[in-house]
């Protein structure tokens, strides 16, 4: 079979797929997608505004909650590009560099929403175990020490992964099955030995989507203990509600990232619409959703909301 690489003569690009089936329907299709990704934006930025804007959300939980709009809002911006241009204008070629671009910001952003959760949960559990020490425990300093660790700790597992796929070599077919760019799927392009690569792969399922989850939910088992030693059951209920967001944000990412992971290694013959349907999800829910979470379960995000809206209509 031949073989096409980044050193091959004149310029290399991948085919990006549309929704299989519904070619004839793009323009349609465009719709709902314009509308989830507007719904991304705005919800996200505006987030990011009422937590500027207000002094008494420039606390812990808000700030870890302006780290969680930002990944939304660049998981947003990064597929956005080839997804709409593929179903208004049907451009299906996208160059090497611009595919592996978009596979790094794509999947960092991805690993980066999973980090920013887990920071998230360890600080429920400080305000919820350790009331006392919150303010001293989850200073500034630490806050931005958090982020800058997140942010190394995403590029430093994704860059390998992405200077292994480049050294390979790619086949004659470089048909891609979703309009971006994932790994899972580059890598069923290439022709030479990617052992090396499934096992990178997935020591980072272990560490991200495995790991993460863990520690959420063990933060949660400490959590719900330190509950239960309440002594009423209203100071029960209003310490979980104080969670509540956090848990509904934590099932919209992993649930859709699991189901995309498990659909590419243990469905790999099942209908090509079941694959866009699942990595569709993966990518879209969590920006589009946690904004509404949070707008409509926290009281004062949704009260800056209402300020910074009834501010605009006076000026």
């Amino acid at each position: 079979m031949s073989e096409i690489t980044n050193t091959t003569k004149g310029p290399f690009y991948f085919i990006l797929t549309g929704i299989p089936g519904f070619e004839a329907s793009h323009i349609w299709i465009s719709i709902p997608f314009c509308c989830l990704y507007t719904i991304s934006i705005m919800g996200n930025t505006t987030i990011l505004n009422v937590i500027r804007t207000e002094p008494s959300l420039h606390q812990p939980m808000y700030l870890f909650l302006s780290m969680l709009a930002l990944t939304d809002l660049g998981l947003t911006l990064t597929t956005l590009p080839t997804v709409m241009q593929l179903l208004w204008f049907n451009i299906h070629k996208i160059s090497f560099e611009a595919c592996f671009a978009q596979f790094f910001f794509l999947h960092g952003f991805s690993f980066m929403e999973s980090s920013v959760l887990l920071a998230m949960s360890f600080d429920r559990y400080v305000a919820i175990c350790r009331p006392l020490h919150y303010a001293t425990i989850l200073t500034n300093e630490v806050i931005a020490k958090i982020g800058l660790a997140i942010i190394c700790r995403c590029v430093l597992a994704v860059l390998p992964s992405l200077f292994l796929l480049k050294r390979l070599p790619f086949c004659h077919s470089h048909l891609l099955s979703h309009s971006y760019c994932l790994h899972q799927d580059m890598i069923h392009l290439v022709c030479g030995d990617i052992r090396f690569n499934s096992w990178y792969g997935f020591a980072l399922v272990l560490l991200i989507i495995v790991m993460d989850p863990l520690l959420i939910v063990l933060s949660y088992a400490m959590i719900l203990k330190s509950v239960l030693g309440v002594a009423t059951w209203t100071e029960r209920l209003r310490a979980l509600n104080n969670c509540l967001s956090h848990i509904l944000a934590v099932l919209v990412l992993y649930v859709p990232m699991v189901g995309v992971s498990m659909t590419h290694r243990f469905a790999k013959h099942a209908s090509p619409l079941v694959h866009v349907i699942m990595a569709n999800m993966y990518l879209l829910a969590p920006p589009v959703m946690n904004p509404i979470i949070y707008s409509v379960k926290t009281k004062q995000i949704r009260q800056g909301m209402f300020r910074l809206l009834f501010q605009r209509k006076v000026h």
